[in-house]
This record gives structure tokens, sequence and C-alpha cells, in this order.
């Protein structure tokens, strides 16, 4: 979650997955009552549709620890699954998740499968206004509601044989990543200034994180880059922390945000207040900590704050 995803992005797949389209139910939300006049001031304000269904619809590609996956019990977990439950108690609204492809999440936002998309996906100009590579339009874009910052991190061999440390350290190396991400974008850029070097950089575009992180275990790709949650996990938790190790620090990238559909102004209004609540509550850290990713912590929501 381009999960910019850094977007991100892988449990096996098969009868374990839901196919996109294949609604995962939470038991989040519903039936609280308002436990202050501002909080119920929030739920009021919520659209109809989803007031009277009692559920608000997330667009989520279930793949990609810490901030989405499945559970000892095959159900989602991680950050974003956290803190949409919390956001479904605040409004009093059950949180269904309907388990999609990251590179298919906002077209089927766009063809009103679900409300919002919440999947580590960057907040960026080319999705609020829809353009391609060539800058084009292409669709009628989306809004975002942002609120988590993520930078993206280079992850190389324990040990880094290589001494990687910077992305113009990636010149004359292979690189893997997953296609339709931040990363991807960091990557064709830096190809350009490798080309320049006269050193070109190979990138290798996987459909999914967990097949990128399997190239630098392999030793088929030097490095790959991913958001730096995700890279701090691996590195953490493969192998024991035997396999990874993060290098380089987090380049500046842009914030996760909810997506929805440019004329869903209420609903995105009602977000962004309910992640201020969420965040002047309290819980919002917490969840963080929970992850420990405290380091992407936003200090309010923002509305289409990326560039």
């Amino acid at each position: 979650m381009p999960h910019v995803r850094h977007a991100r992005r892988p449990i096996p797949a098969g009868a374990a997955l839901a196919t996109a389209g294949a609604l995962l139910l939470t038991g989040c939300g519903g039936g609280q009552a308002a436990s202050d006049d501002p909080v119920k001031d929030l739920r009021d304000k919520l659209p109809k549709a989803q007031r009277s269904a009692g559920a608000l619809r997330i667009g989520m590609d279930v793949n990609y620890a810490p901030v989405e996956f499945r559970g000892p019990d095959g159900k989602p977990t991680g950050l974003d699954p956290d803190l949409a439950a919390a956001l479904g108690r605040i409004l009093d609204v059950r949180v269904e998740f309907v388990d999609t492809p990251f590179d298919k999440l906002i077209p089927n936002l766009q063809a009103k499968q679900y409300d919002v998309a919440m999947s580590a996906i960057s907040d960026t100009r080319q999705r609020r206004d829809a353009l391609d590579e060539a800058g084009k339009k292409t669709g009628p874009g989306v809004d975002f509601v942002d609120y988590f910052i993520a930078g993206t991190s280079i992850v190389v061999p324990k040990g880094n044989p290589k001494g990687i440390k910077t992305l113009d350290d990636l010149c004359g190396k292979t690189v893997s990543l997953q296609q339709g991400t931040t990363q991807d974008e960091v990557v064709t850029r830096q190809v350009a200034v490798c080309a320049r070097a006269g050193r070109p950089l190979t990138p290798r575009k996987l459909d999914s994180d967990a097949k990128a992180l399997a190239e630098v275990a392999s030793g088929a790709a030097a490095a790959g880059l991913n958001d730096f949650p995700v890279a701090a996990y691996a590195a953490k938790t493969t192998d024991g922390g035997a396999r990874f190790e993060v290098t380089g620090g987090q380049s500046t990238s842009n914030p996760y945000g909810i997506a929805l559909r440019k004329d869903d102004e209420q609903l995105r209004d009602a977000l962004a207040k309910a992640i201020d609540q969420l965040i002047r509550s309290g819980e919002y850290d917490k969840i963080l900590a929970k992850w420990n990713v405290n380091a992407g912590a936003a200090q309010n929501a923002v509305v289409n704050g990326g560039i």
C-alpha cells in the first residue's frame, strides 16, 4: 500500500485467504453507548448509509505484517485492523474487512465494493488526482484521511555483506520490492539516478512483499525496499532475527491514509474527527506501541496531506 505500501504487503494463498471481494467480519463496534457529547455528536454526523447498516466496510490487503496480516486464528490483525476496530468503537459501527489485492484497492473502492480502503496506502498526488506515470488523468481520484507517517527503509541480509547504507549504494545491484507501492516510485527514481552514474540498478518487482523479501533471503536481490514498520518487523521476526537487518534509516515518504471516494466528504470528515478523538484518548498511542511503530505517530488527522 502506487502501500505506497507501502503500500506492502505473504500469508499462503488458498482456503486460508479470502479472494478479492470475500467479506471478513470482525466483531468490532456496534452497540456501545456514547461516552460524552463530542463523541455522540460525531456519531450523529456519520453518513446515513453507514449508520443504517451499522457497519463500515473496509477494503484491505491482509498481507503486510505488522500493518495488516492474519493472526493464528486466521482473522485480520495488525496496526490497521486495530486502528479500524478502535474507529468502529468510536463511531458505534462494526467494521467489515474485504480482503483485496493491493493494486485493486482503489479500483474496487471506486466500484463501491466497500466504503473506504485502509491498507498502508500512501497519500500521494498521483492517487488523489488519478494520474498515470505520464501525468495523464485516468479516473476520478480519491481523498485521503492521513493517520500515520511511514518512511521507506532498506532491508539487507544480516551482517549487511555488501555494505549498503543509502539508495545510491543500490546502484549496480539488484533490488526487490512490491510493485505498485511507494517503494516502486522510489526505485523508479533511483534507476534514473544510477543510470546517470553509469551503474545500472536492476529492480525486481514482485506481487507481494513476502516474495520481495524472499529474493533478499535467497541472494537473488542485494536488498529490498519496504515501509519502515514492515522492514523492522521482518528484521525482528524472520528466523528469530537472524535473517535480515534494516540499514540506512528511513527516507522521507508520504503518510498512510484512509482512501475514500471524492464524493464521500461527510464520511471523510467523520473519520478525520474520529481519528483525532482516538489520538486525544491515548488509545492511538497504545495501538502504535503494541506494534512497535510509535516513530510513525501522527499528531492529528490530516485530509490530503501527502505530496
